[in-house]
């Protein structure tokens, strides 16, 4: 048996299944439907085991699953007692509202499953399973910017006091494998983004790959390293002076609002969806959706437009 973090130990040897727990916060799902997105490597090859060395992934999503009600919620029951017979990763969409304000008025802001307070069904927060699921899972990883740096639900003004996973989680958390929180921003990120780093996290914790590298931000080095910028197809017009005046135009977007010179991204190269799209290279500026701070410190969008 294998001691980690002197907590429930993991039987030692290959791992052979690995589940997945998916809460959603303040989201709109759009990570959800760019991860089912994925071919490098797809959802599917995770989820039927097809990777070779990898272990089988068993996903627990609210709407992917097949399965509803309390079978769909009991593995999650297991898992936040440190009972499941497996590790299992945690996966964080949107932003962490804080719980402590709804509360106040016998509300909440977003919650999974149902439990009995005075004899009624009363909703248990995303809040309160990410809390209680992070002690145990062997992995917490958020995805989008939602769920990294707050993202629209976060951003000024909003009633929610909403945050990101490291935030609500600290800096100094620690997974079961001694992993901190990893970030996969974006609006919404490229799935192959997140299935990639899964699977990168995957094959470390099978012991078949070494730690992926992470920024001082907790992003994948390998991901995050360069600037939109520097993959754009219109680079080419920003080194020869030449920009354009008008959104549609074909020259570089930087005078109109492009934030790409100082955002880290790799939408350029990797593109929307099997490597095609993607912001600039279907004549959109970069507004800073993977950074920290948006969506403030990157509005407006498009100033100019409508006036």
């Amino acid at each position: 048996m294998a001691e980690l973090n002197g907590t429930k130990p993991y039987l030692d040897g290959p791992i052979k299944e690995i589940h997945a727990f998916w809460l959603a916060g303040m989201s709109c799902d759009g990570c959800s439907i760019a991860i089912v997105g994925a071919t490098q490597p797809s959802v599917e090859s995770l989820l039927l085991g097809a990777v070779p060395g990898m272990p089988k992934l068993i996903l627990h999503h609210p709407v992917l699953s097949v399965a509803a009600g309390e079978a769909f919620m009991e593995p999650f029951h297991r898992a936040a007692r440190g009972e499941l017979d497996a590790p299992f990763v945690i996966v964080a969409e949107g932003s962490i509202a804080d719980e402590t304000i709804a509360a106040k008025d016998g509300g909440y802001w977003s919650g999974l499953g149902v439990r009995d307070v005075d004899g009624e069904p009363q909703p248990i927060p995303s809040a309160e399973w990410i809390a209680r699921l992070s002690k145990h899972a062997a992995a917490a990883i958020a995805v989008g910017t939602c769920a990294t740096w707050g993202g629209v639900p976060a951003a000024m003004g909003n009633p929610t006091n909403a945050m990101g996973l490291m935030d609500f989680l600290g800096e100094d958390y620690r997974s079961q494998f001694g992993l901190p929180v990893i970030n996969i921003p974006g609006c919404a990120p490229q799935g192959d983004n997140m299935t990639e780093v899964i699977a990168a996290v995957l094959l470390f914790l099978q012991g078949l790959g070494p730690l992926p590298a992470f920024d001082e931000l907790g992003r994948p080095a390998w991901l995050f390293g360069e600037t939109v910028h520097r993959g754009c197809t219109r680079a080419g017009f920003y080194e020869e002076g030449v920009f354009a005046d008008k959104y549609g135009d074909s020259e570089c977007l930087v005078e109109i609002g492009c934030w790409g010179p100082v955002v880290q991204c790799n939408i350029n190269r990797r593109g929307a969806v099997n490597h095609t799209g993607g912001c600039m290279n279907v004549g959109a500026p970069c507004i800073g959706c993977t950074m920290p701070g948006f969506p403030d410190s990157f509005s407006p969008f498009y100033p100019g437009v409508g006036t």
